[in-house]
């Protein structure tokens, strides 16, 4: 097995690591509910994901406002490089609140990819940008005079599981995982040799090693 490198890069954690082995890396920290079980898909033909969280929680509103997009598009002028946009929206689907222009802002400022609970639209154009979106779904309705940010750069949930700013996410055709960052060294570090050693073990097992051989020789499933 390879030896864990001295620093994991985010560029090394999007071509080698993945949800799963990072959700049990986790979990042999104790930390066992890090990735929420709604289905937040990807939309836009790019199956992975991974940067640091830059929150938005968004609410639900039956009025007009003229500042309906403010906070919302503050949010997205203060975007740096490798952010992932966190749009916590309960799962809403009283309207779109992710679309093109707003993926075209993040991309430019370095954004990596957004990650909606709740509903988006423009998927095609966002497709044809290569921007990274996971979401609930799809919906034509625009947000103005139905949704808005009601706040920034702070903790928020998606189905009971804390993202605060800054940690590390990763998100692929499995699902989506936050790492908080108090514990993400170890963590990333243990999913790193975990990989590693299922390689070890799926070579085993290609060259005709039992399973239960392999785990009882490796330890690793």
């Amino acid at each position: 097995m390879s030896e864990r490198p001295s620093t994991i890069t985010l560029e090394m954690i999007r071509s080698t690591l993945y949800t799963a082995v990072v959700c049990d890396a986790l979990d042999s920290l104790d930390f066992k509910h890090q990735s929420p079980r709604v289905p937040l898909v990807p939309m836009t033909g790019i199956p992975k994901l991974a940067g640091r969280c830059k929150n938005t929680l968004w609410m639900d509103f039956y009025h007009e406002d003229p500042n309906t997009y403010e906070l919302e598009l503050r949010a997205v002028d203060s975007c740096q490089a490798d952010d992932v946009m966190i749009a916590a929206a309960g799962g809403s689907v009283r309207s779109a609140i992710w679309g093109e222009l707003l993926s075209t802002a993040t991309k430019n400022a370095g954004s990596v990819g957004a990650i909606v609970d709740g509903m988006a639209r423009d998927i095609e154009q966002m497709t044809a940008m290569g921007f990274s979106l996971f979401a609930r779904g799809t919906l034509p309705y625009d947000s103005m005079n139905r949704q808005r940010v009601v706040d920034m750069d702070v903790p928020v949930e998606i189905d009971g599981v804390r993202f605060s700013p800054g940690d590390l996410v990763v998100a692929d055709r499995d699902g989506i995982v936050v790492v908080p960052q108090k514990v993400e060294e170890e963590a990333i570090g243990r999913a790193w040799d975990k990989v590693h050693a299922e390689n070890v073990v799926r070579d085993a097992i290609k060259g005709g090693m039992r399973a239960t051989d392999a785990y009882d020789k490796y330890g690793v499933l």
